[in-house]
């Protein structure tokens, strides 16, 4: 069965029209670093699945790639209080 890639399409959709949303109007912003984690589920039995993470990024050092994901982390942790 073909991977459905309209999961990542809808989730890189969300996130560029929020991104307008906030900084449409700003000439002096432009788009960084962008990291994409995905996990790929495997059915390996009736109720069991195996899980792969995969990433990818376009950022040269391994340690600015760190600080960004524990940012994203704090992110999340921060939305969990909201």
């Amino acid at each position: 069965m073909p991977l459905d890639q309209a999961i990542i399409g809808q989730v890189v959709t969300g996130q560029m029209e929020a991104i307008e949303r906030d900084h449409g109007d700003d000439e002096n912003v432009e788009i960084g670093a962008v990291i994409t984690i995905v996990e790929v589920l495997k059915r390996q039995g009736e109720d069991e699945y195996a899980s792969n993470v995969r990433i990818r990024h376009n950022v040269g050092d391994p340690y600015r790639v760190l600080g960004l994901m524990r940012a994203a982390e704090q992110n999340v942790i921060q939305g969990f209080s909201q």
